[in-house]
């Protein structure tokens, strides 16, 4: 029996994470997970953690899934922002043709990339489709398996999601930034290239799989799983300044930072706003999570709720983390420290599309009793 089936997947998310916290450096410096690193999460099941188990997959709870999430995102905020992507997409399989599922998902180490497409279309022949377009923020794409392209939606054509497998296609270097560089959210594009008709799916086919995972809308696990990427990279942020200020003193002053009242009560109000985002989102999804156990189908109240609490935790981590590296002086310039880092992750996280600061106003045009006109819920 493997250790994947021997341990829960929090002990298993707490045995790698010291590998990913020495690893740091180098998921910084190559912006991408290294080969071992990502092929002992495959190993140990993290990118199958949302799989239907009749795929042999864990089709964990979700609320219990968000705390591992939390846990990689405190050692690295890429290896966690992979993590979420790549388990989070995977519940497509609870909703693909069987056979379909199997190839792409049945595979045990079987990963899949993706991202928004620019351009992109289909043209149907008579066993498939001839795919062209450019899909860019395809996160993990370089330690996946296949590549996963959405096409259509207009003309009164279905929006399809066409699976390839990634050496079928080229990968385009354009992820040049400094936030969340090891995730290699690299773009890819074709151009005619065929996709037959059994690795293509509609985007919008129901549930073929019984269990509460695959009725919440996957926008929304996206949501609460970034939502806890963030959350993680906060805490880490708060840890490292509150080591740094046990030795580090200001410039002309006697005491260190841990000294200063100012510095204390500043780590308070960073605290205080990390766990009541925390709180407010782990209550939520709790709450939600039973109802659509229940009802077996999510209500517009829910997915508002689940909307909320996801934005909420992201904007107010990058705050959190504003926090503390303002009180970290000169030191948090520096390329090669951790709340460098960290501030780099979270303001990234929060231009993504489940950090809009809109989803506010969709949440409080419901909560008034108008019908949103836009956002994502």
């Amino acid at each position: 029996m493997s250790d994947r089936h021997k341990t829960t997947p929090l002990e298993r998310a707490k045995s790698v994470y010291p590998d990913i916290v020495c690893n740091g450096d180098a998921i910084e410096q190559e912006r991408e997970l290294p080969s071992d690193l990502a092929n002992r999460l495959k190993e140990l099941g993290m990118f199958r953690l949302l799989v239907p188990k009749s795929l042999g997959g864990e089709e964990m709870d979700f609320p219990e899934y968000l705390e591992v999430v939390r846990l990689i995102s405190h050692a690295d905020g890429s290896t966690g922002w992979c993590l979420n992507q790549g388990a989070v997409f995977a519940t497509h399989a609870g909703r693909a043709q069987r056979r379909l599922a199997e190839e792409v998902w049945g595979d045990p180490s079987g990963v899949v990339g993706n991202g928004p497409p620019s351009g992109a279309s289909y043209t149907m022949t008579d066993s498939g489709y001839l795919l062209t377009g450019r899909w860019s923020f395809s996160s993990g794409c370089r330690h996946a398996n296949w590549l996963a392209a959405a096409a259509g939606g207009t003309n009164h054509e279905p929006a399809l999601l066409h699976f390839v497998p990634k050496p079928e296609l080229d990968l385009l270097d354009v992820w040049q930034v400094n936030g969340l560089r090891g995730t290699g959210s690299f773009s890819f594009e074709a151009k005619d290239h065929f996709v037959p008709n059994d690795r293509s799916m509609r985007l919008d086919t129901p549930p073929v799989e019984d269990g509460p995972l695959y009725v919440v809308p996957q926008g929304l696990l996206f949501a609460c799983g970034f939502g806890c990427v963030a959350l993680g990279v906060a805490r880490s942020a708060i840890d490292c300044v509150i080591e740094l200020s046990k030795s580090k003193r200001a410039q002309f002053a006697r005491d260190t930072l841990s000294e200063d009242p100012v510095v204390q009560s500043k780590i308070g109000q960073a605290q205080a706003i990390v766990e009541g985002a925390r709180a407010l989102l782990d209550e939520t999804v709790h709450d939600v999570w039973k109802n659509v156990g229940q009802a077996r189908q999510i209500s517009v109240d829910d997915r508002i709720r689940l909307r909320l609490v996801g934005t909420h935790a992201i904007r107010q981590s990058a705050n959190a983390v504003d926090i503390v590296y303002n009180l970290s002086g000169s030191t948090s310039i520096f390329a090669n420290q951790a709340i460098q880092r960290k501030f780099q992750d979270a303001h990234v996280i929060t231009q993504q599309v489940q950090g809009r600061e809109s989803h506010y106003q969709t949440v409080g045009a419901h909560l008034l009793g108008i019908k949103p006109k836009g956002g994502i819920y």
